[in-house]
C-alpha cells in the first residue's frame, strides 16, 4: 500500500490520530516498565535458597519448664538432644538437625568478616548461621569442599557470642571473593573478634534470611557456624521421607509433647509444622503481589488502547464509506481497502511506538531514581512493543474487514 493516499487522509483527522498515537505512546511507556518490574519479580522469586527444598519441615518451639526459667544451659542443652532423638524415631522422618534460622524467614544473625582483625575497610556483610552437626545434610546443602561439622566441632552460646569460632563453613560467593583459587584451610576474622576462623567447609548456596530489602546485598554471603544449641528457644529442621508429609504435621507434634509438655508449639504463628514450600509462598508474597497488579495494569491499558483504535477506526470507516465505494467502484479489491486501514494504523503505531520508547526511558529513569529500580534492557521495551502492535493490529482488523464489505454501490445511494 502507497503511503501518499494514507498520509493525504490524516491530514484530514489531524486530531484523531494524534489522539491515538499518544495513547499508544502512553501505553508502551507504562507496559513495557511494568513487564520489566513482572520479570524482575519473577526472577526475585525464583531465586534458588541453596536448600532442597522438596520434603523439608520447619518446627519451632520454646521450652517452658523450670530449666528454662533458669535459663540454665547445662539442662537446656540435652532438652534439645532429646527432642531431636524423638524426631528421629518418627517412621516418616529421615533426618533432623537444628538452627537458629532458615533462608526466607526474614530474622537472623548478620555480622562481618574480613581477613584482618578489626579491618572495617574490608569487611564483608555476611549472613550468620548457627547450625549443629546434622542440620547440613537435613537441609539438603551441597557441599563442594571440605567436610562438615562433626559433634566435637560444637561450641556453647557463650563462645560464639564472644565471636570465638575457631571452624566454619563459608557459601560459595564468599570463598570466591576472598579466596578464589580455594577456601578450605584458610581463616577469616569475624567482626570484633580477633581470633581467626579456619574455613572447614564450602557450600554451593545458602541465601541469607531475608527475602526483601535490606538482604539483598549480601544475599549469597553465609558463614555458617557450628553450635551446641542450649537456649530457651529452638528452631528444628526435618526431612520427611517421600509421601510422608501430611502424615508427620500430626505425628510431630504429639511426639514433642510426650518428650516434655512443659513448651510452647507454634511461635511463629504460623502453625506447629510448617512446609518450607509454604515459608518461600509467604516471603514472596509481596513480590507475587506486585507482579499480579502490574500484569492486571497492562492488560487494563491495552484494552482501553484497544478500545480506543476500534472506536475511532469505526468511525473513520464511517465517515468514508462513500469514499469507499467509490475506489471499491474503480476497481480497489477488498484486500485493498484492508491494507489501506492496516497501513493506517500502522503509521499511526509506529508514530506512537517512537514516543512511547523515549517516554519508556524517561520512566525507567525515575523509577531507578525514585524505586532503586536496575535499568530496563532492551528486551523489556521491544516485548512492550510487540505486544502493543498485535493489540493495534487486532483491534483495526475489525472494521477494517467491515470497510472491505463496503459495496461500489453505496457510493452510488449515497451520492
Amino acid at each position: 500500500m502507497r503511503l501518499p493516499p494514507v498520509l493525504a487522509a490524516l491530514r484530514w483527522h489531524k486530531a484523531g490520530a494524534m489522539l491515538i498515537a499518544l495513547q499508544i505512546a502512553l501505553t508502551l511507556a507504562i507496559v513495557s516498565n511494568a513487564l520489566f518490574i513482572i520479570e524482575q519479580r519473577s526472577l526475585h522469586r525464583e531465586r534458588p535458597s541453596g536448600l532442597k527444598e522438596n520434603d523439608l519441615l520447619l518446627v519451632s518451639q520454646m521450652f517452658a519448664g523450670p530449666q528454662a526459667l533458669a535459663g540454665d544451659a547445662r539442662q537446656l542443652e540435652p532438652m534439645h538432644r532429646a527432642d531431636l532423638a524423638a524426631l528421629r524415631q518418627l517412621p516418616g522422618v529421615k533426618a533432623a538437625g537444628e538452627v537458629n534460622t532458615l533462608p526466607l524467614l526474614g530474622s537472623g544473625w548478620n555480622t562481618g568478616v574480613s581477613l584482618k582483625p578489626d579491618a572495617d575497610d574490608n569487611t564483608v556483610h555476611v549472613a550468620e548461621y548457627l547450625m549443629d552437626e546434622a542440620a547440613l545434610p537435613t537441609l539438603g546443602l551441597k557441599l563442594l569442599a571440605g567436610r562438615n561439622f562433626t559433634q566435637a566441632d560444637l561450641l556453647d552460646s557463650p563462645r560464639v557470642m564472644r565471636g570465638d569460632v575457631p571452624q566454619i563453613m563459608v557459601t560459595k560467593a564468599l570463598a570466591q571473593h576472598f579466596f578464589p583459587a580455594g577456601a578450605v584451610g584458610h581463616q577469616l576474622y569475624l567482626s570484633g573478634s580477633r581470633r581467626p576462623s579456619t574455613i572447614i567447609g564450602v557450600v554451593e548456596r545458602l541465601q541469607n534470611p531475608a527475602a526483601q530489602g535490606w538482604g539483598d546485598n549480601f544475599a549469597w554471603n553465609s558463614i555458617v557456624v557450628p553450635q551446641r544449641m542450649d537456649g530457651t528457644m529452638s528452631t528444628y529442621v526435618i526431612r520427611a521421607r517421600p509421601g510422608q508429609m501430611p502424615a508427620l504435621y500430626q505425628m510431630i507434634p504429639k511426639q514433642l509433647l510426650a518428650v516434655d509438655r512443659l513448651r510452647v508449639m507454634n511461635i511463629r504463628g504460623s502453625g506447629n509444622v510448617v512446609a518450607y514450600s509454604a515459608l518461600r509462598a509467604q516471603a514472596y508474597k509481596s513480590d507475587r503481589g506486585m507482579a499480579t497488579l502490574m500484569a492486571v495494569i497492562c492488560t487494563i491499558l491495552l484494552t482501553v488502547t484497544a478500545g480506543g483504535v476500534v472506536g475511532l477506526t469505526s468511525f473513520w470507516v464511517g465517515q468514508r464509506r462513500r469514499q469507499i465505494g467509490v475506489r471499491r467502484a474503480l476497481g480497489a479489491r477488498r484486500r485493498d481497502i484492508l491494507a489501506y486501514f492496516l497501513s493506517e494504523n500502522l503509521l499511526i503505531s509506529g508514530v506512537g511506538a517512537v514516543l512511547g520508547m523515549g517516554l519508556s526511558l524517561l520512566l525507567n529513569r525515575a523509577l531507578m531514581h525514585w524505586f532503586e529500580l536496575p535499568r530496563m534492557p532492551p528486551s523489556s521495551m521491544l516485548l512492550g512493543l510487540v505486544l502493543i502492535e498485535m493489540v493495534s493490529v487486532a483491534a483495526v482488523l475489525m472494521p477494517a474487514l467491515k470497510a472491505s464489505r463496503i459495496a461500489p454501490s453505496s457510493a452510488i445511494r449515497e451520492a
